[in-house]
C-alpha cells in the first residue's frame, strides 16, 4: 500500500507576502512528493482558493479537499486521522503552527514536525536566544523590550527589533545610527545588528539522526523593514561547512529530553569574516517548513519530502543531492518563482 501524506496549507490571517511564500512551498511540495512512487498526497485547500495545481502535477495521485470557511479545524483533524503522515505548512504567528500540529496529533495523526515544547520555544525569538546562549551557541547581544517602552539611548545602533512570534520579516525593523524606535503595543526582542553573510540551513530531524542540507545564502531587500527575496546555493565549501555545523549545534542547543526537534527545522544565521567562526551568530530557529524547500527540492531527482518522512520515522535514508547548474538561485515574490524551481 502506498503511504499517504496529508499536506495542510494555512495562510489565513497572515500578511500577503506570507501567503505567497506558503503557495510557493505548497507547489514545490506537491511536485517533489510525486517523485516518490510510494506516496499518495491529500491536499487540504481553502475553498475560496481558485488557483489550479502546478503544471505537471499528476492529478490521479493528488486528492484535493476543498475546505469551506470555518471548517478548517475539523477537516484537518479528519484528514490527519486517516493519513500515514501529516505535514503542516503554517507560520508561528499567534501560535498558528503549534495549534495545528497539536490538533492533528490529538486526532491521532502522525505529524512530521517537532514536539510541541520545541515548537513553542523556537516560536519565541527572545526565549530562543536565551536558550541558545545558555547552551553556548553565539547569538547577537540583545534584550526584551517591554510593550510601550522606547529603545534606550544607550542601546547600540544599528539595531534590529523583532516581533517575538512572527516570521517572514513580519514585525522586523532595522534601527539605523541616530534613529529612535517608537514604542509598540507588544513586547519585542531588540538585538545588535550583526554584519556578515545571511545564511539559512535546513535540517531533516528525527529520533535517530539529523541531516543538514546545503546552506542557502539569503537575499533581503534594503531599508528599515527588509523582506526576504530568495537565495542561492553557492556559498562555498568552507562557509558551507561552518554553517551546517552551527545549525546542528543550534538545534541540539534547543533540544532537551522534553523538547525534541523533528521534521523540517530551519536555522537562520549570520556568518562573520573570521575563518574560525567566532563572529558567526544564530539569529533564530524556524520549527517548520521554510521557503528553502523551494530551491533545495530542485537539487536532485529523488524526493526530498520522502527523505524527510523517512528520517522523521527514524528510518535510515540518504537523499542523493546534485549540483544546481549556474548559480542555483531561486526567488520568492509576486506569487512566482524563477526557472530553477520545479514549476
Amino acid at each position: 500500500m502506498p503511504e499517504a501524506a496529508a499536506v495542510c496549507g494555512d495562510a489565513g490571517g497572515v500578511a500577503a507576502g506570507l501567503a505567497v511564500e506558503g503557495r510557493a512551498m505548497l507547489g514545490a511540495l506537491l511536485c517533489d512528493g510525486l517523485r516518490a512512487d510510494d506516496l499518495e498526497l491529500t491536499l487540504l485547500l481553502d475553498g475560496a482558493e481558485d488557483r489550479p495545481l502546478p503544471p505537471g502535477v499528476d492529478h490521479d495521485r493528488v486528492t484535493v479537499i476543498r475546505v469551506p470557511e470555518g471548517d478548517e479545524r475539523r477537516s484537518l483533524a479528519e484528514a490527519a486521522a486517516g493519513a500515514d503522515w501529516t505535514l503542516i505548512v503554517a507560520p508561528e504567528t499567534d501560535g498558528c503552527l503549534a495549534d495545528r500540529v497539536a490538533l492533528a496529533r490529538a486526532a491521532g495523526g502522525r505529524v512530521a514536525a517537532a514536539g510541541g515544547a520545541f515548537i513553542t520555544l523556537a516560536a519565541d525569538k527572545q526565549a530562543t536566544a536565551l536558550a541558545l546562549a545558555g547552551a553556548g551557541v553565539a547569538v547577537p547581544a540583545g534584550c526584551l523590550l517591554p510593550a510601550g517602552k522606547r529603545l534606550p539611548d544607550a542601546f547600540r545602533r544599528p539595531a534590529v527589533a523583532k516581533a517575538l512570534d512572527r516570521c517572514g520579516g513580519d514585525g522586523l525593523v532595522v534601527v539605523p545610527h541616530g534613529a529612535d524606535l517608537p514604542p509598540a503595543p507588544l513586547p519585542r526582542r531588540v538585538e545588535a545588528f550583526v554584519a556578515g553573510v545571511p545564511v539559512g540551513v535546513s535540517c531533516l530531524c528525527g529520533p535517530a539522526e539529523m541531516i543538514a542540507l546545503p546552506p542557502v545564502r539569503q537575499r533581503f531587500s534594503t531599508g528599515i523593514s527588509p523582506r526576504y527575496l530568495g537565495g542561492d546555493l553557492q556559498l562555498g565549501q568552507l562557509l558551507g561547512d561552518r554553517a551546517m555545523a552551527l545549525a546542528r549545534r543550534a538545534i541540539r542547543g534547543l533540544e532537551s529530553p522534553v523538547r525534541r526537534a523533528g521534521g523540517w527545522v530551519g536555522v537562520d544565521m549570520i556568518l562573520g569574516d573570521r575563518e574560525d567562526g567566532c563572529d558567526d551568530r544564530v539569529l533564530e530557529i524556524n520549527p517548520r517548513m521554510t521557503t528553502s524547500f523551494v530551491g533545495l527540492s530542485t537539487l536532485g531527482t529523488a524526493s526530498l519530502l520522502r527523505a524527510m518522512l523517512a528520517i522523521a520515522a527514524g528510518d535510515p535514508f540518504i537523499w542523493p543531492g546534485a549540483s544546481t547548474g549556474a548559480d542555483g538561485a531561486f526567488a520568492v515574490g509576486n506569487g512566482a518563482l524563477d526557472g530553477s524551481t520545479p514549476r
